[in-house]
């Protein structure tokens, strides 16, 4: 039998440093973890990306069926017994109950990794390769009623954060902040994995 996939879910504003973290706990955790994130399917060239910059797409048009897309990739891998190192931006209200849901197999631990808005700003000026004002838009969004299994702050260094997450993941118990949200999606959980075809 495939083992119970394990999932470390890094969950930060656009430029908090969850790249970062999430290298540093695979280079530290004592068992293989993949690393899944957005930037390696845009900055692989999955994606047009110049086609859509150039406006031959409209990016709005196809955003759902690309995250739904994502999100759906994770359950296949995790099925496949492979363990996650997930970092993503819920931008979107009903995106944290959808996933809860849909990776509710497998055994997923949340951490919020914040960072301060005026670190955020810098730091998305200097990389040049974001829309000017997401890290201000995600700062004041997304972690607004989240809970965590666990939170991190930015201003450590990731190698300290990595190994505090790693302490905490070691620890962890059950349920868990995504096992309670699954919990709660009741019927409309149980629709949506029908609508996906997933068991």
């Amino acid at each position: 039998m495939v083992e119970r996939a394990k999932i470390i879910f890094i969950h930060g504003a656009s430029s908090s440093g969850k790249s970062t973290l999430a290298r540093a706990v695979q280079a530290q955790i004592g068992e293989p973890f993949w690393h899944v994130s957005i930037d390696h399917i845009r900055d692989s060239g999955m994606l047009p990306m110049e086609r859509f910059r150039r406006g031959d797409f409209q990016w709005r048009q196809y955003r759902t069926g690309f995250f739904e897309g994502f999100h759906r990739s994770l359950v296949a891998y995790a099925s496949a017994g492979n363990n996650l190192l997930l970092e993503h931006i819920l931008e979107e209200p009903g995106w944290a109950a959808d996933l809860a849901v849909m990776l509710e197999p497998f055994d997923v631990f949340f951490v919020a990794l914040h960072c301060e808005l005026e670190e955020l700003v810098r730091r998305e000026t200097l990389r040049g390769d974001r829309r000017i004002g997401s890290a201000a838009d995600d700062f004041h969004r997304i972690h607004e009623g989240q809970r965590y299994d666990l939170h991190l702050h930015s201003e450590q260094a990731a190698e300290d954060n990595a190994a505090k997450l790693i302490s905490a993941w070691a620890l962890r118990q059950s349920p868990s902040v995504f096992e309670e949200l699954a919990q709660h999606a009741g019927t409309t959980g149980t629709s949506l994995l029908a609508e996906q075809g997933l068991p």
